[in-house]
């Protein structure tokens, strides 16, 4: 039997594919465009910036982009109404909690925005994973890793109540489908819904930002505490 020399089965060799080795874990981070390597699996505050998320969400649609319009509605304007009527159902609403109207849904800039059945169907560790990215977000942004529960429950009627106006103006929903499915919005609230540009979305959902953050003492100015 004919041996072959090195030279001989030295480009076999080079032809194979560079196989992975086994204890070699797959890439669990990604780049922000602030140029933070967010970690998937254990995100840490301090990689997190409130312009990657602002960025993110004016960029992901609601609705899974089956609404009519010229732009699709982002979940950065849809967080802006939900802050909205959190303030109007609670006058007296501390700053800080209307901040966390606003970041409610901020987990979403990493993994999008999964309509509720879709949710379902991935089960229990898509919710862990969801809150442990939402804790980071709030302690990077000075609020309690968890919302307290009578917060949460306003938050969440705030969330059904805009959903209720999506669904009904810009989602092929009609009224009474609207609400079985989400309940009547607040009484003497109105809200008309027109879905931005994404830089406009984006650049509202940052100016809401900074003059919630400051009216809850985290960055202080003259303006601070005009949070209407």
């Amino acid at each position: 039997m004919k041996r072959c020399s090195l030279e001989e089965t030295a480009p076999l060799a080079r032809a194979q594919p560079v196989r992975r080795r086994k204890f070699e874990a797959p890439r669990a981070w990604q780049r922000m465009l602030s140029g933070r390597r967010l970690d998937l699996l254990d995100p840490s505050p301090l990689d997190i910036e409130i312009e990657d998320i602002a960025h993110g969400l004016a960029r992901v649609a609601r609705w899974n982009g089956q609404t009519i319009g010229d732009h699709a509605f982002s979940v950065a304007q849809h967080s802006v109404v939900v802050e909205e009527i959190a303030a109007h159902i609670q006058p007296d609403l501390a700053p800080r909690w209307r901040l966390a109207a606003l970041l409610h849904d901020a987990a979403e800039y990493v993994i999008g925005d999964m309509i509720s059945p879709f949710k379902a169907a991935l089960g229990i560790d898509y919710r862990t994973f969801e809150e442990r990215l939402e804790t980071a977000i709030h302690v990077r942004f000075g609020l309690p890793a968890r919302t307290p529960p009578e917060i949460k429950a306003l938050i969440k009627t705030a969330d059904r109540a805009s959903a209720f106006f999506e669904a009904t103006q810009i989602a092929g929903f009609n009224h009474t489908e609207s609400l079985d499915f989400f309940g009547a919005p607040p009484k003497g609230y109105v809200h008309t819904i027109e879905p931005m540009a994404a830089n406009v979305a984006q650049a509202r959902y940052l100016e809401r930002y900074h003059l919630l953050a400051e009216a809850a003492g985290y960055a202080p100015a003259p303006a601070a505490f005009s949070t209407e």
